[in-house]
This record gives C-alpha cells, sequence and structure tokens, in this order.
C-alpha cells in the first residue's frame, strides 16, 4: 500500500512538471526568470547551492503554509547548468515551472488547511487522495536527489583515467591479443538492421496518424500471401501430372527409347546440310521424345503424330505449340511440301518452348 502511494505521488508531481513544462507560458518560462529575464550560465556549485536553497524555500512552505513562505518569486530563474566532461564543455537548461506551480497552489488560501487534498486519478486505479504535504515531500525528495546527481559529473571525470588504464590492461592481456576489430561485413548488416527498424518505426507512426492504413496492408499481406500460394499449387500440380501417368516399361520402338538429344544431333546435321525437310522430321521427333520421357503418356510406337497431340489436355499451354510444330512437320513429310530454312528456324523456336533446345 505504501508502495502504490509513493507512485501515486510521484505521478502527480511528475503530471506537475509536465503542465509546467510543456505549455505556452511554462516554455517561456523554461528559459527566464520570475521577472522575464533568462537565467545566467551557472557552474555545479552555483547550481547546487540554488538547489539547497529551493529545498530550504520547500521545507519553510510545508511548516507554515502561507503566501510568503511559499512564495513562487523566490524559486527565481531557472539554471543553465555548465559543466566539462572529458574536454568537452556540456550544458543544460533546469527548468523549475513545476516547482512555481506547487509553491503557488500550496500558499493559496483556500488550500491552506492541513485536511486538503487532492485528487489523482490514474487510468485502470481507483481514485486516490494525495495531499499538498506529500506532494511538497516528494518535491524536497527530488530537489535533494537532483543535488546528489550534480555531484556525479565531477567524480566521473575524475575515474574516467582510472577506468581508463584498467581497460588498457585487460585488453592487453594475452587472450585479447588476437582480438580485431568488428568486420566491415558485420557492420553492413548491422546498418541494415538499423534501416529496416527505422523503416518499421516509421511504418508505426504513419499507422498512428492514419488507422485506416493498418487494415488495408493487412488485406494486401493476404491477397499477396493468397495469389503466392495459388500459383505455386499450380506450378507443383504441372510438374508433378506425371505422376498420375503409370510408370510402364518403355516400348523399345518408341520414341522416348532414344534420347531426345540424340534427335536433336540429327536434326542439327540435317540443317547443317541443307536438308530442311529431313531436319524438320528429327526436330519433330525430339520433341515427342522429350514430352514422352517427361511420361506425359504412355510410350507406344504406334501412335500417329494426331494421336500424340490428343493425349494433351486442351488447357494445357504446350498443346499449341505442339499442334503447330505437328502441322510443320505433317506439310513437309506428308504433304511434300518443300522446307527452307525459316521453316527449320520456326520449327527450332517452337520446339524450344517444349524444352528441346
Amino acid at each position: 500500500m505504501k508502495r502504490r502511494r509513493e507512485f501515486v505521488v510521484r505521478s502527480w508531481v511528475l503530471l506537475l512538471a509536465l503542465a509546467a513544462g510543456t505549455g505556452p507560458v511554462a516554455c517561456a518560462q523554461a528559459n527566464a526568470g520570475d521577472d522575464g529575464s533568462a537565467g545566467a550560465s551557472s557552474s555545479i556549485q552555483e547550481y547546487r547551492k540554488h538547489l539547497e536553497a529551493l529545498d530550504a524555500l520547500v521545507g519553510r512552505c510545508r511548516r507554515a503554509r502561507t503566501r510568503e513562505e511559499c512564495d513562487p518569486g523566490e524559486v527565481g530563474a531557472d539554471d543553465m547548468v555548465l559543466w566539462t566532461a572529458s574536454g568537452r564543455t556540456t550544458g543544460r537548461t533546469i527548468g523549475y515551472g513545476w516547482l512555481r506551480d506547487l509553491l503557488e497552489r500550496a500558499g493559496r488560501k483556500e488550500v491552506s488547511a492541513p485536511s486538503t487534498v487532492i485528487s489523482l486519478q490514474l487510468k485502470g486505479t481507483k481514485s486516490t487522495p494525495v495531499t499538498l504535504d506529500e506532494l511538497l515531500e516528494e518535491a524536497q525528495q527530488r530537489l535533494e536527489g537532483d543535488w546528489r546527481e550534480a555531484g556525479a559529473p565531477a567524480a566521473q571525470e575524475q575515474s574516467y583515467g582510472v577506468e581508463q588504464k584498467s581497460l588498457d590492461a585487460i585488453l592487453a592481456r594475452r587472450e585479447y591479443q588476437g582480438t580485431t576489430e568488428v568486420s566491415a561485413r558485420d557492420r553492413f548488416w548491422e546498418w541494415v538492421e538499423n534501416k529496416i527498424n527505422e523503416f518499421f518505426d516509421r511504418l508505426m507512426g504513419l499507422g498512428a496518424r492514419s488507422p485506416w492504413i493498418g487494415p488495408v496492408l493487412e488485406a494486401l499481406l493476404v491477397m499477396g500471401l493468397g495469389t503466392a500460394l495459388i500459383w505455386a499449387l499450380i506450378r507443383l500440380e504441372r510438374r508433378l501430372r506425371v505422376r498420375l501417368t503409370p510408370e510402364v516399361e518403355r516400348v523399345v520402338s518408341a520414341p522416348s527409347a532414344r534420347e531426345w538429344q540424340l534427335w536433336m544431333k540429327d536434326a542439327r546435321a540435317m540443317a547443317a546440310e541443307g536438308r530442311w525437310r529431313e531436319a524438320i522430321h528429327f526436330l519433330y521427333w525430339a520433341s515427342i521424345s522429350r514430352l514422352e520421357q517427361m511420361r506425359l503418356w504412355p510410350s507406344d510406337s504406334a501412335r500417329t503424330p494426331r494421336e500424340y497431340l490428343q493425349l494433351l489436355k486442351g488447357t494445357d499451354p504446350r498443346k499449341a505449340k505442339l499442334s503447330a510444330l505437328t502441322q510443320s512437320f505433317e506439310r513437309t513429310w506428308y504433304g511434300g511440301r518443300e522446307a527452307q530454312s525459316r521453316d527449320f528456324e520456326a520449327a527450332m523456336a517452337m520446339a524450344a518452348e517444349l524444352g528441346v533446345e
């Protein structure tokens, strides 16, 4: 119960600080004093003295809740604290708008009674009353914590040399002699990871500003995955369709009994001699041997070219190319039509789309 009460008190002080430090008027106070003049730069020692004075002011306000003892004007201007660390001078503005607001609340006549409370409603919790005495006590604790932390930069600066010597001594050990710097490859992948994180951070920010983007991206992702799955299943079905045909022993006199590469070799030899009719003949049977070796149909030496064509389904994209190649073969071989080099080149293009190259 005590921890919960301390959490509520700290939350109220934080809300007061945000209310005083984020508004237009408070932003102006962050860089200026009560009289409108900007706060002068302070050293660490001057900053700590100011914190001691503020702690004493809050203590007096806790003892006597009057406008005189809780005067916000005694807070003074905000501090611009300068300190040197590792040879570099660093500055930071310390605002006291939250303290001025708290003192002003504590000094009002209508809230001077010790029994006066402030209700703080936190999301998901019950309303918890917080007294101004508790808020002032928390303010003193915050000032004392800032006073202790103000001495840390000097102590850290003094310890840097000792820490550096200790680190050098550790790295000089034998087990660290083979240690090398981060490789360029690791730096590259780290850069890639950082860019990916930045992209998702921006995407999350965009989604927060435009809530409709989230559902749209989800719908596009589902559509893309569905399309990819359907395409993969179609490709798989085409590749595995050959397994639907029962495996039978090859017929010795079937076209597939002779490798299609040998048919293709004969076709090229005939073309080199200018015998285009014979070249188309061998090219056609190279295509039939290729398709038969893929087990699109059982091997059979008694089939005619038209029967081979009928074995392919009408939805098979290869049927149109085989049909054109069959017509070219029938015109030149059975029809006695004189073939030319362009006829062979056209037949070669059709055979290539059937996997014969």
